[in-house]
């Protein structure tokens, strides 16, 4: 299980979307470990949790192919080569320069392309009328005029009472049974600590002065109240470690932009920010430490609803309830690409004609992101030297 997903790992370019894609191919194509209706319940199921969906998935394949322990096996193969790439990226970008170069322009540019690519693609698959492009906006303006994780939480809150009022249920599935055996006493005490450290570190962090559970409570709680992936946890962990200094706002989107040439989870950028940050834990033990905690509560509630799924994912107030979050992730996910991305990184005629560039290569021509990123780096750059 190990040897698979770190396969997958080192060769999963694309983002999440792209991912469930080699998953697929790999796993129910290829290999024959479960099929197709199986695998479309699993993708169900980690859509609908809060946390880097793709991620869950490869917890999710694991769990079923050899327990909780091939669970662990599947998602360590599957982040540890980014993880490991964006810690020596922390370390060799703060050797060498600093954060004012102008090939990290270009990523800080192309970051701005990645995103406007995001909004555009799930817009069209999550917000295809009017009513949900509506809540849509409406929380991209909550979250830019109250940019805080409250604003976040309370447009995903928002827009899930609003969908299970309005808006009708998708038209029901036959729910294909999960082969997990997970006892419902595990899941209730997952589901527990899940709970009880979402409320309880944000106290324990106020009482105490200790760096380390400050740095815990935030990257926890970006990863536990976040829909959509490691795009969409762009402003929290922005909102996290920016303004209290830990990490500057140029070191946050030169790391963005280069977690883009990447494969694998997205979420790794959490290791980037603990090793870049000021104020100890840092260095590869904080990035260790960011990585831990902001994939903890999305597995913790994995391991807790799995066995309840099956009877959850049928009720028509939940899928409901679903439909208007989804189209709340596309309103975050559009205020993330005005602020920070691109407040921070357009400045020019230049850098935006780098980002319309980006733009068609990632959303029309279809070029791997990692090829776009090298390519918008060598822009900058080359821009800089004929300026």
């Amino acid at each position: 299980m190990l040897l698979v997903f770190l396969r997958l790992g080192c060769t999963s370019f694309g983002g999440p979307v792209a991912h469930l894609g080699y998953f697929r191919t790999e796993l129910v194509e290829r290999r024959r470990w479960l099929d197709e209706a199986g695998y479309v319940d699993i993708v169900a199921l980690c859509q609908f949790l809060p946390g880097p969906a793709s991620s869950q998935v490869a917890a999710t394949l694991g769990a079923l192919r050899a327990g909780l322990m091939g669970a662990l096996a599947a998602w360590l193969g599957f982040t540890l080569p980014s993880a490991l790439a964006m810690i020596a990226f922390g370390y060799g970008v703060a050797g060498f320069g600093g954060f004012h170069q102008p090939w990290l322009h270009g990523l800080k540019i192309v970051a701005v392309a990645v995103v406007a690519q995001a909004v555009w693609a799930m817009a069209r698959k999550l917000c295809p009328d009017r009513e949900r492009a509506s809540v849509a906006v409406g929380a991209a303006l909550l979250a830019l005029f109250l940019p805080s994780a409250a604003g976040q939480i309370g447009a995903i809150v928002a827009a899930a009472v609003i969908g299970w009022c309005f808006f009708p249920a998708p038209a029901a599935q036959r729910a294909v049974p999960l082969a997990i055996r997970i006892p419902r006493r595990v899941a209730v005490l997952s589901l527990g600590l899940f709970f009880g450290l979402l409320f309880g570190l944000p106290l324990l962090a106020t009482a105490s002065d200790s760096h380390a559970i400050a740095l815990v409570n935030g990257f926890y709680r970006s990863g536990a109240l976040v829909f959509g992936g490691g795009h969409v946890m762009l402003p929290l962990l922005q909102e996290t470690v920016v303004p209290p200094g830990w990490v500057g706002n140029d070191a946050f989107l030169a790391g963005y932009g280069a977690a883009q040439a990447l494969p694998g989870p997205l979420s790794t950028f959490a290791a980037y920010l603990g090793t870049v940050m000021g104020p100890a834990p840092n260095g590869w033990p904080g990035g260790l430490l960011c990585l831990a905690a902001i994939y903890l509560p999305s597995f913790l509630l994995l391991l807790g609803v799995l066995p309840f799924w099956d009877a959850l994912r049928v009720r028509a107030g939940v899928r409901s309830a679903l439909t208007g979050v989804n189209a709340a992730v596309v309103g975050l996910l559009l205020a993330a690409l005005y602020t920070p991305v691109w407040t921070s990184a357009i400045a020019a005629p230049a850098d935006f004609a780098i980002a319309i560039g980006a733009f068609l290569m990632l959303a029309l021509w279809q070029v791997p992101p990692w090829a776009v990123v090298i390519c918008g780096a060598l822009a900058a750059t080359g821009l800089a030297a004929i300026g």
